[in-house]
């Protein structure tokens, strides 16, 4: 299924070099990086987003982040493969992906977690101990932060989605009343 997207192709072939080198745990935190570099930056979710900025200029820009953000080389060469074929604005996808192949190859499966406020390291923990009773296995977490949410959580397992936030109940509350 992870293959049968673009963005899949990508990570599933990052994957395969990371695991032949040895460098699956290097990849997947310089990956981990870049996601949260690109939800704290405008401008580099500007650079992966617009199509814009030309080959060239993004190949530049992207080997001046490498050393600034600490990515490892095989990511670094990755990242310039995608500018060079114009398939940064693929590399959230890419990067959710290789995520996903990094969890299974683990025996774990993947969570999205988003909440109103940043957890703490002991919320996290129930969380994934709810998580793995509830689908058997180990949980990896990837965690994101949306303060529309108001309060409570979003995880989607899989095609699973558990909304406990405020803004949904809110939503649903205000669509009965009209009704």
């Amino acid at each position: 299924m992870i293959q049968a997207s673009l963005g899949g192709r990508y990570a599933t072939a990052l994957f395969g070099l990371a695991q032949q080198q040895g460098q699956l745990i290097a990849v997947e935190s310089s990956l981990k990086t870049l996601s949260q570099g690109i939800a704290e930056s405008a401008d580099l979710a500007a650079l992966v987003k617009s199509p814009l900025i030309g080959r060239a200029d993004a190949a530049r820009t992207i080997a001046a982040l490498v050393p600034v953000l600490g990515l490892d080389p095989l990511t670094a060469n990755f990242l310039g493969v995608l500018a060079q074929n114009r398939r940064l604005g693929d590399l959230p996808a890419i990067i959710r992906a290789f995520r996903e192949l990094a969890a299974r190859s683990r025996g774990e499966t993947n969570a999205e977690v988003v909440s109103a406020h940043p957890l703490d390291d002991s919320q996290v923990d129930a969380l994934r101990q709810q998580l793995r009773h509830r689908v058997g296995r180990d949980v990896a977490i990837d965690l994101k932060v949306d303060p529309s949410l108001l309060g409570g959580l979003v995880v989607k397992i899989g095609s699973q989605m558990i909304d406990s936030s405020i803004k949904t109940r809110l939503n649903t509350l205000a669509h009965a009343m009209k009704g």
